[in-house]
């Protein structure tokens, strides 16, 4: 039995983003404040640059210790 995988030309297009796809619930009036400003179209990278900001900014602020 031959065991070696097909042949499989290289493939066509962009390379891979590197991303996993994550599902988050936004409200209605949310979705269409950001629609409003970067089309449907651009609201996957608008949430990626929202997060991507907010954790900069939270990395910034010293973690307070643990109560006991």
């Amino acid at each position: 039995m031959d065991k070696r995988m097909p042949y499989s030309p290289p493939r066509m297009g962009r390379p891979p983003l590197n991303l996993e796809k994550t599902v988050i619930r936004l409200s209605a009036e949310v979705r269409a404040r950001i629609e409003a400003l970067v089309g449907k179209r651009g609201m996957a990278a608008f949430i990626r640059e929202a997060v991507e900001h907010e954790l900069v900014r939270r990395e910034k602020i010293p973690q307070s210790k643990p109560r006991k």
